[in-house]
């Protein structure tokens, strides 16, 4: 070939003149097309990190004669799932209707909209995008980069968030891989972290092992870790002894956050404990995520290094983790704090990104991003505040219908969207009275109360049933649902047995629980299902 032809170049492009000694001949043409690029695109920076962006029409694909696969015969490619699998179709449909009918008091669990239904099953699960936005290991990415760069920039949004000085990556699986990842970017193995002890409300990836030892969740299996607890009496987080033990123990990492507690977090003084013992502050908030969001609860960001979330509970996104980071100059404060990057700036956002990629992730589910970039986009809104705040009163609502029954609360009511029944004084068995309200078509669990080693209440949340429309009034007629499967579990236990075996056979052909549960689903098919229609 000629010197002066280019190779890969379209035909209205122009070769660089042969004076041009400043790039060798052969890759003048890459040049060509970096300039073409400089002048036809533009710049972000975003997160202190320039990404080229191309800027194009939005025109409609013209797709020509389509060629036909070899296995088009059988058609499966455009088959609806209804006709390329009946049998996984029908078990959807069955869970669907189980969703319609029945009535969802898991604390964890929510209803998304149907356009985060229609992100996590689109296209977008065919591409393979390892790495961080402009810095891909695949090419083909840039609107897969558009994307994340939009979800993060919403979710800072979200949560009035500064980019100079907070960070955040919308790669996580998970929750616990979200936590896990920050372990692994700031810790070395065997170092040291406290969280709330998992009886007590706290969560398995803060840290847990068994009365005899036995290291059960991996944070734990890698790192050393040791609980805090709640006062036996008074269900509420002892901050004194935190602080006892926290002095003791000296921990690298200080978690605050959990999966069951009903009451406000103490920030300010978990950042006193934090600085005295040379702590990383970290914040999981995945439970009270869209309350802090809506500003309807004390917000962690103003006092925590690191806050991780998962995206599908209070939030109403698809299910997965976020992790938000300090980024920037450090906060003055007195006392000792642990060297975590130089005297005067914050250095997680390197350290956690690698953790999460290469260290524990491969490529991230650009569906997932996808819906979570819709879900944010309706958290920064009025009415996703008006919901939280709905949250809070049907939580207090109920609380307030269980008291007036003289039933007991631990810490006697709420300040989020979840409550601690305490069934020992009922004399029922919390798994019993699980089984009898799922027979009855409502969900809820068992939860551990007041640091004890086996589970003695159950936990029950307002945001699912919220999302479809319930109000105060709603929740009290779904207070005296919980007070008949009380009585029919009471019932059962007294005439056939607690064990698990013997109560089981008491719910067979069990009159009872038919008429309680045709009143609940009754009751909730009065209710709208977002995002599909029954």
């Amino acid at each position: 070939m000629e010197p002066g032809l280019s190779l890969g170049l379209s035909a209205s492009s122009t070769a660089a003149p042969l004076s041009d000694t400043s790039v060798p001949w052969r890759f003048r043409h890459l040049k060509e097309e970096e300039e073409e690029d400089e002048n036809n695109g533009e710049t972000i920076n975003f997160m202190d990190q320039r990404v080229k962006r191309k800027i194009e029409g939005h025109q409609q694909p013209c797709f020509p004669s389509k060629r036909v696969a070899m296995d088009s015969s059988v058609g499966w490619w455009n088959q609806p799932l209804e006709v390329a699998d009946p049998e996984i179709f029908d078990i959807m449909e069955k869970e669907k209707g189980r969703q319609f009918k029945g009535i969802e008091l898991i604390a964890s669990e929510n209803f998304v909209c149907r356009a985060v239904m229609e992100a996590l099953g689109s296209h977008l699960s065919n591409k393979y995008s390892e790495g961080m936005p402009g810095a891909k290991y695949y090419t083909g990415n840039q609107y897969i980069d558009e994307i994340e760069l939009l979800c993060c920039q919403r979710a800072l949004s979200a949560f009035d968030l500064h980019p100079n000085n907070w960070g955040v990556n919308v790669q996580p699986y998970s929750c616990t891989s979200a936590n896990f990842a920050v372990y692994t970017g700031i810790l070395h193995p065997g170092d040291r972290i406290m969280g709330m002890d998992s009886a007590s409300g706290g969560h398995l990836s803060h840290g847990y092992y068994t009365q005899g030892g036995k290291k059960v969740s991996a944070a734990s299996i890698f790192f050393e870790t040791l609980p805090y607890k709640v006062n036996p009496q008074s269900g509420y987080i002892d901050y004194d002894k935190l602080e006892e033990k926290a002095m003791d123990f000296r921990p690298k990492i200080l978690i605050c956050g959990g999966s069951s507690y009903p009451r406000e977090w103490d920030y300010a003084r978990f950042r006193q404990v934090a600085d005295k013992c040379g702590a990383v502050l970290m914040c999981d908030m995945a439970h009270i995520s869209g309350l802090v969001a809506a500003k309807e609860v004390v917000s962690p960001f103003d006092y925590c290094d690191i806050v991780t979330s998962t995206t599908h509970k209070s939030l109403r996104g698809p299910r997965g983790g976020i992790i938000f980071y300090r980024r920037g100059p450090k906060q003055r404060r007195q006392g000792f704090v642990l060297n975590h990057g130089d005297d005067s700036n914050y250095d997680f956002e390197e350290k956690i990104n690698f953790a999460l990629y290469p260290s524990l992730q491969g490529g991230p589910h650009n569906n997932h991003i996808a819906a979570l970039a819709i879900a944010l986009k309706q958290v920064a809104t009025p009415e996703y505040k008006g919901y939280m705040q709905q949250v809070k009163r049907n939580a207090q609502a109920l609380a307030s219908a269980l008291l007036r029954r003289n039933f007991r609360l631990v810490t006697g009511g709420t300040d989020n969207h979840l409550l601690l029944w305490d069934l020992t004084a009922l004399g029922l068995i919390d798994r019993n009275y699980e089984k009898v309200c799922e027979a009855c078509h409502i969900t809820l669990n068992k939860c551990a109360i007041y640091g004890s080693i086996s589970p003695g209440g159950v936990r029950i949340g307002t945001p699912a049933m919220t999302s479809r429309g319930c109000f105060e009034e709603d929740f009290e007629t779904i207070a005296d649902f919980l007070l008949r499967a009380a009585q029919i579990t009471s019932m059962v236990q007294r005439e056939h047995g607690k064990s698990c075996k013997d109560f089981l056979k008491g719910l067979e052909n069990n009159k009872d629980i038919s008429e309680l549960r045709n009143r609940v689903e009754s009751f909730s098919s009065q209710f709208a299902m977002p995002g599909f229609d029954t």
